[in-house]
């Protein structure tokens, strides 16, 4: 079975190490330290199987970001689960309104993550027969 490709954009360095570290024995870890990189990584990868997205970043925050590629027909149906010092309920709403699936805050607790990771690809599994009868 293939390991799922994940893209981690953040533009603090720590946190990509942090992240890579955490998520490379279980997935394919892809690392963009920026918005615009996020974007040009998220649209040459066609085997992208979920984005975590910081949302504070200088040039392109977060929001423009799944913005755009969310509006992007070979980007559109990949799951964006933002990371993010923010936590008011107006940005939470924001990120949800923008297509994202998850908002989770920083600092990121590592089985919280692993859950939710888990937890969104169980959530994008194709309905079917799956149980033995």
């Amino acid at each position: 079975m293939d390991k799922k490709t994940i893209l981690v954009v953040d533009d603090a360095p720590s946190n990509l190490i942090f992240l890579n570290n955490l998520l490379c024995k279980d997935y394919r870890v892809k690392v963009a330290n920026s918005g615009s990189r996020g974007i040009k990584l998220a649209l040459a990868d066609e085997g992208l199987d979920l984005i975590l997205l910081d949302v504070v970043m200088p040039e392109l925050n977060g929001f423009t970001v799944c913005d755009v590629l969310k509006k992007n027909r070979k980007t559109r149906h990949i799951p964006i689960i933002f990371l993010t010092t923010l936590h008011q309920e107006a940005q939470v709403q924001r990120g949800l309104a923008l297509g994202a699936v998850d908002f989770i805050t920083k600092p990121v607790s590592a089985e919280q993550l692993a859950a939710q990771i888990e937890a969104c690809f169980i959530q994008s599994r194709p309905y079917g027969p799956e149980l033995d009868t």
